[in-house]
């Protein structure tokens, strides 16, 4: 990548970082990466060492630095997540360490913790349990933000269970209640048997892309497999875990479920259907799509099947 000459003041070894800044997000937005000039500070601010706020105020790149700022835009223009470039993912009020291997978290993924955070707190010492816990994202946002909650974070992939005790290990170093973090597949038909009728609020962002779909190249080339595809119609994680969390939700209990946004029918469909839920409710992204879909557990039985849709539209 070309070096734009430097400004005089700034000594031989020096550039400012606007100048690097404007000629990486040029080369970002060429290689189709979206946000280019936001994606340019943060790798900015990231070599200097310093908040990307006050970027104008660092000093310049010396001749190291601006290297090792070209390397890494030239791995973003490749489509290498930003995020492991960083080494670190934004999650509500959390840093997380992410990295190959595991799920980079969402920000669309903030509201369904936001959603089940607010469940939390209507509960006076709720167990909250975390299925395809991934990084820890959803898990450790709830041990944060409900200091008197406990938390179970369950996730398979041996890959993704190193970051999300790293994460965990780091959050409770920092003085959040610690989340207990169990090695289970979601689909398992006896997952965390011990708590069958205790549950008070259960979350979930399972693998749910149709097999078919094409994503982006971040996702295709870097998130694991197994943690984007939910079989040909994206379903084949989510259905048994909208039965096994039937089982494990305490009369009352709180189940969110992240999915894919032509899912907005299916899923309440399945809850529905499913006769043991009540409160079925779909909610809708900051960009007004199908996101993820809430539910109560009944007190009083499974119920039939309505024949007409029992289920309502919300709008977060």
């Amino acid at each position: 990548m070309t070096s734009l000459p430097r400004h005089p003041s700034e000594g031989a070894e020096r550039e400012r970082p606007s100048l690097a800044v404007a000629r990486a997000a040029r080369a970002l937005a060429a290689a189709g990466v979206p946000s280019a000039r936001a994606e340019a500070e943060q790798l900015a601010a990231y070599v200097l060492d310093v908040p990307r706020g006050r970027l104008a105020l660092a000093d310049g790149f010396t001749a190291d630095q601006r290297a090792r700022f070209e390397e890494l835009v030239a791995r973003r223009a490749d489509r290498e997540p930003l995020q492991h470039l960083t080494g670190r993912a934004a999650f509500r009020h959390l840093e997380l360490a992410v990295g190959p291997g595991v799920f980079v978290p969402r920000p669309e993924t903030e509201l369904l913790a936001g959603w089940g955070i607010e469940a939390a707190r209507t509960r006076p010492a709720p167990l909250v349990v975390d299925l395809c816990s991934g990084s820890g994202a959803i898990a450790l946002a709830l041990a944060q933000e409900v200091p008197t909650a406990r938390v179970v974070a369950v996730e398979r992939s041996p890959a993704a269970l190193d970051w999300l005790r790293r994460n965990a290990a780091e959050r409770a170093a920092a003085g959040d209640r610690p989340v207990e973090v169990v090695a289970a597949d979601v689909t398992d038909p006896e997952l965390l048997a011990a708590l069958v009728g205790e549950v008070d609020v259960l979350l979930c962002n399972p693998p749910y892309v149709p097999r078919a779909v094409a994503v982006p190249p971040e996702v295709a080339g870097h998130d694991p497999d197994e943690a984007v595809f939910g079989g040909a119609d994206g379903l084949s994680v989510i259905r048994p875990v909208l039965a096994r969390a039937a089982r494990l939700l305490r009369p009352g209990g709180a189940l969110g479920v992240e999915h894919d946004d032509t899912h907005g029918a299916a899923v309440p469909a399945l809850l529905a259907a499913d006769g043991r839920y009540a409160e079925v409710t779909e909610h809708r992204d900051l960009a007004g799509r199908p996101r993820f879909a809430t539910a109560s557990r009944r007190a009083d039985g499974p119920h039939p099947a309505a024949a007409a849709p029992a289920w309502q539209t919300g709008s977060s």
